[in-house]
């Protein structure tokens, strides 16, 4: 059964744009090749984080909205601990209220950008 997943993760401010872009396409394969469907993916570009990590004080969000089995979320995260890119994730199943209001944000988010 697919559940609803929505997962953030920061790459440090080190890498160029292409590199960013080919993390963030490595991570969206992962996810697709193992039967995910990936339902909105959003980047927050360069951002200052709320305290250092590893002496980085900014680094590049991404976040993906996905439909997963739950089998896949761990081989996920597994795969962002091996990468040294990545300076911190987050993965949450998402309840009918979380999945409502990423619906809802998504279409405020698209009506700005219309503006």
């Amino acid at each position: 059964m697919l559940r609803d997943y929505e997962t953030v993760f920061i790459l440090t401010p080190v890498l160029s744009e292409t590199q960013v872009k080919e993390a963030v396409t490595k991570y969206k394969e992962f996810l697709t090749s193992n039967g995910a469907e990936i339902v909105n993916e959003e980047n927050w570009g360069l951002k200052k984080l709320a305290y250092p990590i590893q002496k980085k004080s900014t680094g590049f969000y991404q976040l993906f909205q996905f439909k997963a089995n739950p089998e896949l979320i761990a081989k996920f995260e597994i795969e962002f601990k091996r990468d040294e890119k990545v300076i911190r994730f987050l993965t949450f199943k998402m309840d009918k209220y979380a999945v409502e209001y990423a619906i809802r944000r998504r279409g405020k988010m698209s009506e700005k950008k219309e503006a």
